[in-house]
């Protein structure tokens, strides 16, 4: 008996369907999902690699099924068919990517949102004042840099400030030699932020932590308690937020675990929000092209529980005394800051030209 070419195409189509869905789940291409954030992330992802597996899967099996159906074969000397097109079948094809990719796109904008990436209180018009009016190209100018023609307060300003408060973050930031931006929003140019997930939205982090790059090295300190480490450290289940900037050129905060990579720029104050769920130790990449030993510039995040965590903090700050008692005991005259901090800087995963960075007053 002849299967109708119908039923043969329901068959194939639920095959296609079921594969498409056992790869998208079971692909294995990512690594461990070890935020909240990257469960999120992933789903999306997952998605993506079903509508793709099985629009592969459609497309090379009709043109193999069709590369073998209508060979060439011998003898055979006749033109084709003469085929003036199918308006119905074009559409069809036309319309099912059409769908398909607006699907993606909003779902991706609710997963961006529900990450906290997009804030609709922080999108406002470039500011226009009488004067830009009569200045040819001075709107434009007034959304760069710190323009004298904005009105507008600049957040990346206030943000450096709040940082700065902390001593152990100033004395790693060069905030002062390097001018802070005025975010401008109609042009595109403003310090990248993920907030707050959608369920802690307008809530307090519970951890606070400010991370300076420059080459090529990650410095992370504590504002509540004074801490300057190498390494993050940062309990499960508690939300971090980290503020971010740039002492030299753009790095980029990048932790595939996380599913979260964010630019860090000299002149704004980056944000962004996470809540590790996994304990282990990951890598902490630069993503950014920062220079010829970009590739090095790695450090790790440490994600504990809260009770080994509150340890570390205690082990930290216990050495950070010490630390200072023997810099004010022993540190000779004729060594500079950077000399004789050197040996304790080591050990926290910082290197002596950071410090020149870091001080350059000290080596003019």
């Amino acid at each position: 008996m002849k299967i109708p070419s119908s039923i043969w195409t329901l068959l194939i189509g639920i095959v296609l369907t079921l594969v498409s869905f056992w790869y998208g789940q079971n692909h294995g291409l990512l690594p461990t999902a070890a935020s909240d954030e990257a469960v999120l992330v992933d789903g999306l992802f997952n998605t993506m690699m079903i509508v793709s597996t099985g629009i592969f899967l459609l497309v090379e099996g009709v043109l193999i099924y069709s590369a073998f159906k209508y060979r060439r074969r011998a003898g055979d000397n006749e033109d084709g068919p003469p085929v003036e097109g199918n308006v119905p079948l074009e559409i069809l094809w036309t319309a099912i990517p059409a769908i398909i990719v607006l699907g993606i796109s909003v779902y991706s904008f609710d997963v961006y949102n529900e990450i906290g990436g997009f804030d609709p209180h922080a999108v406002h018009e470039a500011p226009i004042t009488q004067q830009s009016m009569t200045m040819p190209g001075a709107a434009i100018a007034a959304t760069l840099n710190d323009s004298p023609f904005s009105t507008e307060p600049n957040l990346n300003q206030e943000k450096s400030d709040e940082a700065m408060q902390d001593p152990a973050t100033a004395a790693v930031r060069n905030a002062d030699q390097i001018p802070q931006k005025r975010n401008a929003p109609g042009v595109g140019s403003v310090a990248p932020t993920i907030g707050g997930s959608r369920d802690k939205a307008g809530q307090p982090p519970e951890l606070l932590v400010n991370i300076t790059g420059l080459q090529y090295a990650w410095i992370f300190t504590y504002p509540e308690t004074g801490i300057t480490t190498g390494e993050l450290h940062v309990p499960v289940g508690r939300e971090v937020k980290v503020n971010m900037t740039a002492n030299d050129v753009i790095h980029a905060f990048w932790v595939p675990e996380f599913r979260l990579k964010q630019d860090v720029i000299p002149g704004r104050q980056s944000e962004i929000r996470f809540t590790p769920k996994i304990a282990g130790t990951y890598d902490l990449i630069c993503a950014e092209l920062c220079g010829p030993y970009h590739g090095a510039m790695r450090s790790q995040i440490v994600v504990e529980t809260q009770q080994a965590f509150d340890q570390w903090m205690q082990e930290q700050q216990v050495a950070s005394k010490e630390t200072l008692n023997q810099a004010v005991a022993l540190n000779p005259a004729d060594q500079s800051p950077d000399e004789f901090l050197a040996p304790y800087t080591k050990d926290m995963g910082i290197k002596s030209e950071m410090l020149t960075q870091v001080h350059p007053a000290h080596h003019h």
